[in-house]
Parts: C-alpha cells; structure tokens; sequence
C-alpha cells in the first residue's frame, strides 16, 4: 500500500480554564509538563516519531508563551515539508476568531490546498498520551475510509461526559452523538463505549467539501458536534480502538492505553502522579518513543546531600539538605536545607527556601518560596494567600513571590 502524503493540523487554541491560575498567562497546551516538557510536546512528538513532519500548530488563546516554546523547542530543518508552523487566526470572512474546531481548519483551508496531502489528521493539543498515527494511518487506508475517528473504551457508567461513537462488527460508526444520557456500548463489549478522542483522519477531498457546505451555514462549527455526525450517514466513517495501538518500547507494567485529559488541576496533578514509582503508568523513560522537547542550556542537576525519595529531578535543578518525595521538579529549581517538599509539582527555576514545607502544591515557573513557610497544611491560611484549588491542591501562579 502506497504511503500517502499526510498533512497535521494541530489545534492549539484551548483556554484551559479549569486549569487556572496555570493558564492565567498562557493557553493550555503551553501548561509546563513533567519537568521539562510541555503538554503540546506529547502530540507533536506523536506525529514526529510516527515519521509525519508537516505540521500546522493553530493557536488563539494566550499564544505567546506556546508560541516561544515551538519557536525554542520544535526546530525540524530545512525540507519543504518538514515544519512545525504556527498559525494564528487569520480573521477572514468577517474577521472573526476561530469560532469552533472546523471553523478554525477553515480558515486556514488554503494550507490544505496548498501542501495537496492525501489525508489531513486534525488532532488536539490538550491530552497526554503516546500514540503511533501511523498505525491509525494504515487502519483508515485498509478499511478504504473517508474519516477516521480515534476511540478510547470507557466504561458505559462513565461514558456520559464524551462524545461517543456507535459502530457495528467492522468498526464503521453507525453515530455519533455528544454526551448521551444513555451511551450505545461497543458490539463485542456491552460494559464499555467508544468514547471520541477528538483526532480525526480525513481523506483530503472529503474535508474541503465538508469544510465549505459548513462554512455556508449556521452551525457550531465543530468535527465532533456537526461536521462528523452529519457526515455518518453518507460517507464510510469509522472508529480506531486506541487500544490497538501498539508503541514500541512501552513497558509491560505501564497503563495499555494510557490516555489523559489534564482538563482540571486535580487530573493535572494526578498524572505528574501517574509518572512517578519503579513502574510508574507512564514510563517517560522511553528511548523507542521519546517526548520530545528542547535541551535545556544549563548544568546537570546536583544532588548534595537530603532524603530524596521517587522523584522526577529536571536538568540544573539542585537539591541541598532537603527532603523531596513523591514530587517532580522542573528545570533550575532549587530546594534550599532543611525544607520538604511532598506530592508537589515544582516548575523551572523556583526556589524553595530553607525551612519551607510544601504539600501537595504546584508552584508555577519563577517563584520565590521565603524560608520558614508552610504550604498545603492550613487550607484556610493557605486560601488567603494562595489559590486554592477545590481538590485541596495549592497552586502558586508564576512569578509569585511572597
């Protein structure tokens, strides 16, 4: 089978809300990551290690910092086609911003005809996962599909919050509705359902009609509540099990289909969690499919004397007399004698002061943390002077210095 020319639109825009004060000074996707990445580097590393070089990065929401982090980070050389391009709204038709998912693809349908792919994946940027496109890839073409639809099983008890798709034996999707109070299970498992991944392959051709017929309409703009529903009945749509996705070098104890949406600060704390422990449910030590990100220009970290117990420890970081478990620290942090840091996620160049204690806190980039202070053991003091999350979690926005 021919391999196709694949052109990845990458939406980036997604104000995270839920995720504040972290999104108060830049987009979700840009959100630091595990120490030394950030969330987008999951999907672009996705597509870079599935051998797909041509991405289109769409951003709206309080791009600059995603925008310096691509421009730092995601350098793929001088071919044509390989380019990891920022794209911001281009205000056309009425100078709007993006208005929905398919409104942002078309505004931007120029780059489609453009580059003249085969096939177009239009994939989020918001969600940690590892996944091998190219498999998704060789699925859509082996089933002579015009779109493609990542799938996540869920339990049918969970499955109200997704969109979720309904297909018979041969995986075509029979509907595909959006967060149904009663959830059509999968055929050959009636305790789960195909949950909507939101990343879709379209046959070129078919995603400029669609694009246009939408355009001339009133719709919500969006793949997963018009474009594909309405597109069900009349063209050959299927659903890819995300479990069938097999990414060499995944360790047998990690989660099968690990697949996160860091949509709250609680889910964003829980997967830092997720990455720590001799066999944690993702392995980030991974050599066969490495997430991808920019050096960092500085020293390698210095351990000179604490208890330091199942942790993640970013490049430059330096950690003197302190005790640190359970917790991950970023890049240049700094972890001053006699503190303890516990269940925390510590971002670059923060330091923690002498004497400090800290409890399940995420402490954004640049902060100061004075000597003596105690984080996560008073939710009412912690209130007044912090945020507050409703999970018990305190997080600390960046640059905050008292």
């Amino acid at each position: 089978m021919a391999h196709p020319r694949v052109l990845a639109i990458i939406l980036a825009g997604g104000k995270g809300e839920r995720l504040y004060p972290l999104t108060r000074e830049r987009g979700k996707p840009a959100v630091p990551f595990g120490g030394k990445y950030r969330i987008i580097d999951f999907v672009l590393s996705n597509f870079v290690n599935s051998d797909i070089y041509a991405l289109y990065v769409l951003v709206q929401y309080k791009a600059q910092s995603l925008i310096e982090h691509l421009r730092n980070a995601w350098r793929l050389g001088g071919l044509s086609d390989h380019f990891v391009i920022i794209v911001p709204p281009q205000m056309r038709w009425g100078g709007t911003w993006y208005q929905g998912t398919a409104d942002a693809v078309y505004q931007n349908i120029n780059l489609l005809r453009d580059f003249h792919p085969d096939i177009v994946a239009i994939f989020g940027a918001d969600h940690v996962y590892r996944m091998d496109v190219g498999q998704m890839i060789a699925f859509h073409q082996q089933r002579g599909a015009d779109i493609s639809v990542a799938a996540l099983p869920v339990p049918v008890a969970q499955a109200g919050g997704f969109g979720i798709l309904a297909v018979d034996e041969e995986s075509r999707i029979t509907s595909f509705d959006e967060k149904p109070k009663t959830p059509v299970p999968m055929p050959a498992d009636p305790a789960r359902a195909y949950a909507s991944m939101g990343n879709y392959l379209f046959d070129r051709d078919v995603l400029l009609e669609a694009l246009v017929e939408d355009a001339r309409r009133s719709t919500d703009h969006d793949f997963g509540r018009t474009i594909i529903p309405e597109l069900v009945p009349h063209r050959r749509v299927y659903a890819y099990n995300f479990l069938d996705n097999d990414v060499p070098g995944v360790q047998p104890y990690e989660e099968v289909g690990y697949w996160r949406d860091v949509g709250t600060i609680e889910a964003y704390w829980q997967a830092h969690m997720d990455l720590l422990g001799p066999e944690p449910a993702l392995n980030l030590d991974n050599p066969d499919w490495p997430i991808l990100a920019a050096s960092y220009p500085g020293p390698s970290a210095r351990l000179l004397e604490g208890d330091i117990r199942n942790t993640l420890i970013g490049e430059g970081s330096m950690i003197d007399g302190a005790v640190v478990t359970r917790s991950i620290l970023g890049r240049g942090v700094r972890v001053l004698r006699g503190a303890t840091v516990e269940e925390s996620i510590i971002m670059d160049r923060t330091v923690v002061g002498e004497e400090a204690n800290l409890r399940r806190v995420i402490a954004d980039r640049h902060n100061a943390i004075p000597r003596g202070v105690r984080i996560g053991a008073d939710p009412e003091a912690d209130r007044l002077r912090y945020h507050l999350d409703p999970s018990g979690l305190v997080i600390l926005p960046r640059g905050q210095t008292r």
